[in-house]
């Protein structure tokens, strides 16, 4: 989380995204809300699929906070990619991260979608989903077209 406390910067966009963006942490903050106040068991919230948390562990994007739910600085992000342009893509794991933006300069339009999740308690929670490909990206401004002859 950044320092504003939301889950990301709606300065800062996702890479090479032009395209609808989902912000889920008002579900996030219901769910935690729900956790502290009873209504939901830590059972219902920490709940990973262990695929998840071996992608969370050995390639997940460190988060500079700690677990909601257990405090621990164990805290990745997770991005996976759907689409049907993407084929044999679909459903992956985005790593590294640059894989995202040869993906974006390839397919015309996917959904990636960027999961939360703690690699000790198990908590997970679906942070953001955008949709992009080269089908969203910006046209080239009229002097690049120029530059480009």
């Amino acid at each position: 989380m950044s320092l504003s406390g939301r889950s990301f910067d709606p300065k800062r966009p996702p890479v090479s995204t032009a395209g609808p963006v989902v912000d889920f942490s008002l579900a996030r903050r219901s769910t935690l809300e729900a956790l502290r106040g009873g209504r939901l068991a830590t059972t219902d919230v920490c709940d990973a699929h262990p695929e998840l948390l071996r992608a969370g562990k050995n390639i997940g994007e460190e988060v500079q906070a700690p677990c909601p739910v257990c405090s621990h600085e164990s805290l990745r992000w997770v991005r996976y990619v759907y689409g049907d342009d993407l084929k044999q893509n679909s459903g992956r794991v985005v790593y590294p991260a640059e894989w995202l933006l040869e993906l974006v300069a390839n397919y015309d339009q996917f959904t990636c979608y960027v999961v939360e999740v703690c690699t000790d308690c198990s908590w997970n929670h679906l942070m953001r989903s955008y949709i992009t490909g080269r089908k969203f990206n910006e046209p080239p401004s009229l002097r690049e077209r120029k530059q480009q002859g």
